[in-house]
């Protein structure tokens, strides 16, 4: 491996890397212990047949069932107890506790509670077949578009003293990205029949949380400390995108009147990518958030537009952006791209906090937040309605991804995996 060349004091160095392939295995059991959690929905191989109701509806089909049947019945002089009818006898429906989730299933996964979900991803070329992956060294395998898991190994991985927590996950047609921490980095061209292992210096800046699969052999990389990296050779060497980490830029800067930049502790606490590879981040303490453009040298920090710190950011399917503070507010910027003007949106979010956003189309949206908080938006955001039935969920929920209109996953702690049922 080639060592990296240092530009300067304070610019990100470049690098060459030589690739070593592996060929990762299937474990014999689906219990596997050494496999924990992805930020995947639970499967469970089967379509649920979920009541999509919820419990006002319920109660109000019920009255309605109980009036009906009454004068249907009442000339044959038949009687039913009250205590039937409340029972849903003869009405066909089911009670209210019994209701399930209206627009999503929970999907059982072989792993351990303990583990945590961070990110899911499918095969462009191939929309059933996915990968799910997380802390302990979880990585699982979907060939039924995210019914059932099986979890797979990576031999190279499991070689070494580390429990590897792998952060983010993305494909480009078949070639495919992992990278993790302690710092790793897996490739594949083959749709993730095998993984090839791309080494990493030692002098990388921050710890890896971000890649993105662009094109053929190519891919961004992006550390918590603020470092782009860009490649066009699967990995084999990696340019340096902007010339300095956050740190860097804002200790040049500290006098650019952005409030809390001098508590910075020079690491994201979130990152987000546009499709057309603008970046957003929030700081560490979420006292202020920062974005990047393509072809600019560095990343430019803005103030946040509430009292309140940010929980996270990102970009809504109209191109603009959404923020969520911590205690559950939720802000739309005004028009699409980089900006520092946002409005409030009005929520019901019961006082938890909302964690992620996730849009299925330029309308229809859902947040997701503690305590099994889920919200839908079906007009781009103006308005929003909680789906009082995953209140009984008791996880976070963190993550919200769609994979495309009808391809939908929700992440959450204690291994919850939601998939969206349309």
């Amino acid at each position: 491996m080639a060592a990296m060349q240092t530009a300067g004091a304070s610019a990100l160095p470049n690098a060459n890397y030589h690739n070593e392939i592996y060929k990762p295995s299937v474990t014999g059991s689906s219990l596997n212990p050494k496999f924990s959690g992805c930020r995947r929905k639970y499967v469970n191989g089967k379509h649920n047949c979920l009541v999509r109701a919820s419990i006002e509806k319920d109660q109000q089909e019920i009255q309605i069932g109980r009036r009906q049947w009454l004068v249907e019945t009442a000339g044959a002089g038949v009687s039913f107890s009250l205590a039937a009818l409340s029972q849903g006898i003869g009405v066909g429906i089911a009670k209210a506790e019994d209701v399930g989730l209206s627009e999503w299933e929970k999907v059982p996964l072989p792993i351990n509670p303990g583990v945590v979900l961070l990110d899911i991803a499918f095969v462009p070329d191939d929309p059933n077949h996915g990968f799910l992956l997380g802390t302990r060294q979880t990585l699982l395998e979907t060939k039924d578009g995210g019914y059932s898991w099986f979890p797979r190994s990576i031999p190279s991985a499991e070689d070494e003293d580390f429990n590897y927590r792998f952060n983010c996950i993305s494909f480009k047609g078949k070639e495919g990205w992992i990278v993790g921490k302690p710092a790793i980095l897996l490739h594949t061209s083959d749709a993730g029949e095998s993984w090839e292992r791309v080494p990493l210096s030692s002098q990388l800046p921050g710890d890896l949380v971000y890649i993105q699969a662009t094109g053929e052999k190519s891919a961004e990389m992006v550390t918590n400390e603020g470092a782009i990296y860009v490649t066009s050779n699967k990995g084999y060497n990696w340019k340096a995108a902007v010339q300095e980490t956050v740190s860097a830029t804002l200790n040049r800067t500290v006098s650019s009147g952005i409030s809390g930049a001098s508590y910075y502790t020079g690491t994201f606490n979130t990152v987000n990518r546009s499709p057309n590879g603008d970046y957003v981040a929030v700081s560490s303490r979420g006292n202020f958030y920062l974005t990047w453009e393509p072809g600019q040298p560095y990343w430019t920090p803005h103030n946040r537009t509430s009292a309140r710190r940010i929980q996270n950011m990102g970009w809504r399917a109209d191109g603009g952006l959404w923020l969520v503070v911590r205690g559950g507010g939720l802000y739309l910027s005004r028009g699409t791209g980089i900006t520092e003007e946002f409005d409030e949106v009005p929520v019901s979010s019961r006082g938890f906090g909302i964690l992620d956003v996730g849009y299925r189309s330029k309308d229809e949206a859902w947040a997701a937040g503690g305590s099994g908080i889920l919200l839908r938006t079906e007009n781009g955001g103006k308005t929003w309605t909680r789906d009082k039935a995953a209140d009984n969920i008791a996880a976070n929920l963190y993550d919200v991804k769609f994979v495309d209109d009808k391809k939908g996953f929700v992440l959450g702690n204690n291994g919850v995996l939601l998939r969206y049922l349309g």
